[in-house]
């Protein structure tokens, strides 16, 4: 992924007011954001413990969404949907988000499991156990990434056009 600037995220957002953009809290370590090892960016708010924000390249758009965490934990060891990781060393979540235009203002969401802290693309770029990988280790890691990529394009479809793949 390319580095982005605040007002690149800002202004990628597509299920958002413009006061709920201005209320947006970056953290502190934006700045220091390893762009070449992400597919995506995404974030918790500091000040809003159940909101998150996650900004997913689209061809050449960027697609923000804003996310919300849902009050309820899961039941039981879930699995991302994004990266698919079986082995995650962190918490999956359901986040919910709004659909952008019209159908969002008529309650429209969407809904997904995900890692809690957005982790997928380091997820996916550990190398994975012997059981899962094959042969070749590298084409395995290379496939995860490419699947992370197709399913960070479908939920970003589905939450701008109200269409997955």
């Amino acid at each position: 992924m390319h580095a982005l600037t605040q007002k690149d995220v800002l202004a990628s957002f597509v299920n958002t007011t413009l006061r709920e953009r201005k209320q947006l809290t970056f953290p502190d370590d934006f700045s220091e954001t390893p762009w070449q090892e992400r597919d995506f960016y995404g974030c918790r708010d500091a000040k809003l413990p159940l909101v998150g924000y996650v900004v997913i390249p689209l061809g050449d758009d960027l697609v923000g969404v804003m996310v919300r965490r849902s009050e309820q934990p899961t039941r039981g060891r879930t699995q991302c949907v994004w990266c698919n990781d079986v082995t995650l060393p962190n918490d999956v979540t359901f986040f919910s988000a709004r659909r952008s235009g019209a159908a969002g203002r008529n309650g429209g969401t969407v809904g997904t499991l995900v890692c809690d802290a957005f982790q997928c693309s380091v997820n996916v770029r550990a190398v994975p156990p012997a059981s899962l990988r094959g042969l070749d280790p590298e084409r395995a890691r290379q496939d995860r990434i490419e699947r992370l990529r197709e399913n960070l394009t479908a939920f970003a479809r589905n939450i701008r056009d109200g269409k997955g793949t």
